[in-house]
Formats: structure tokens, sequence, C-alpha cells
């Protein structure tokens, strides 16, 4: 079912429509609805990017891309300008070992996995200005913008009488 036909265009709901499409089972390789069937890593890629909250400001000189990677320390977090122009947050956290000192788990609710964003910056996003700090399970990306082009003054061309 598409959602977006009834106005909810929300990033979890594609996703779960991913989901749906992923589970359900395989055509034969002669059938050419069996091209439409998303592969395990785009529908891992849209889960994580459904379920990685963001905030984006823009201030006079920068973007400000705010994003939260609980549980993550900076190192585990990657940030990368593709194509040009496509600011790629990324991060996994990994389960803990569930075996130590004999515990078990009786309940897990933090999340884990993967996590995911992608934006595609402004024409007058600097992408050679990227910075990002990670404090406290919050990675703040701050992309600068490049300068505005200076107005061309106008050229006067003198009239020849002839």
């Amino acid at each position: 079912m598409d959602f977006r036909l009834m106005g909810l265009d929300a990033p979890i709901l594609h996703a779960l429509q991913l989901l749906d499409a992923a589970n359900t089972t395989a055509a034969p390789a002669d059938d050419k609805s069996a091209a439409n069937v998303p592969s395990r890593t785009y529908v891992r890629d849209a889960r994580a990017m459904a379920a990685t909250p963001a905030d984006v400001k823009e201030y006079p000189n920068s973007y400000v891309f705010v994003v939260d990677m609980p549980g993550l320390k900076s190192g585990d977090i990657k940030v990368l300008v593709e194509d040009g122009n496509v600011l790629l947050i990324s991060g996994e956290r990994k389960r803990e070992e569930e075996e130590k000192d004999g515990a078990k788990y009786v309940r897990m609710e933090r999340r884990v996995g993967k996590f995911m964003r992608k934006f595609v910056l402004p024409e007058n996003a600097n992408t050679d200005a990227v910075s990002a700090v990670c404090q406290d399970g919050v990675l703040t990306v701050t992309v600068q913008k490049l300068p505005p082009p200076e107005p061309k003054k106008p050229k006067t061309i003198e009239v020849q009488i002839g």
C-alpha cells in the first residue's frame, strides 16, 4: 500500500513499505517484478535514515546539522561529502556482550545498530569547510557557506557618432 497517495510521506512509513517489499517471497528470475524489490543493504540504510533524528539550521554564514548519535564515540562516527554535494553522516552502535559475569539481558530498549542520514547540500555550501563536533551523544556538523558572488558592475560602452 502506498501511503504517499493519502498524503502520508513520513520517512518511517517509507521504510516500513520497503520492509514489507523485502519480506515478500522472491519472484522467479524471469519475473520482471523482482527488479522492484530493494536489496537488504538499501532496506537497512532506509531504516537507519528513518530512525536517526536530525535538525538542520541555516545561519547567515553556515548550515548546521544536529544529529542524535547516542552511545557512539567520535571515532565511531563517519562524516563524508559524497558526489560533491551530499553530506553523509553514519555510525554503528554494536550490541554489548551478553554473558559478562553470568549476566543476561532481561530487557533491552536502548538503540543498537546503524545510524545514518544523508543531506543534499545547497549550491552555496563550501564542502571544503566542514567541521564536526560530538558531545554527549549529539553530533554537530557545520558546513560554511561560500561568499556571495560580487555583483558585476555595469560596463559602460561609449557610443560613437559615425
